[in-house]
């Protein structure tokens, strides 16, 4: 009779325990689903690289938390007569610290050969000095 009793008891307290189990696990899958959408429709902040230094009319000075490296302003060529007009123009674009987006072309004796877009710009640098007539562009439009 107890053992009846015990039993009894038991199999009135499983459909419970069954279900706080499972709204539990229901619970933890639907938190774990909501984070995992909120992780991939808002990606982290992107590291983007700095511009340190504009050294010349095609060549900055770029960094990016880890190293230091020379970017070459890609398919143009700025004549000796605009450099000082193409520097002061690179200065106001891309001053200090400005954030910039790289596209790499290729590299040529450890100089990085890049179009460079400021993050708030539409326009690459080497396509503002074309379009400012301080440079002609030196490859085709990619």
């Amino acid at each position: 009779m107890i053992m009846s009793g015990l039993l009894h008891r038991h199999s009135q307290r499983s459909p419970w325990l069954h279900r706080l189990r499972r709204a539990a696990l229901i619970r933890l899958g639907s938190s774990f689903l909501i984070l995992l959408v909120l992780m991939l429709a808002s990606p982290l902040p992107s590291m983007a690289a700095e511009v340190l230094q504009v050294r010349s009319s095609t060549l900055l000075q770029i960094g990016d938390r880890n190293r230091n490296y020379s970017v070459r302003l890609a398919c143009v060529a700025v004549d000796p007569a605009n450099e000082e007009a193409a520097v002061d123009l690179l200065k106001k674009a891309v001053p200090r610290r400005k954030r910039v987006n790289l596209r790499p072309e290729g590299n040529e004796d450890g100089v990085l050969i890049a179009r460079v877009t400021p993050l708030d710009a539409d326009q690459d640098l080497g396509l503002s000095l074309v379009t400012g007539g301080l440079a002609t562009q030196s490859c085709n439009a990619s």
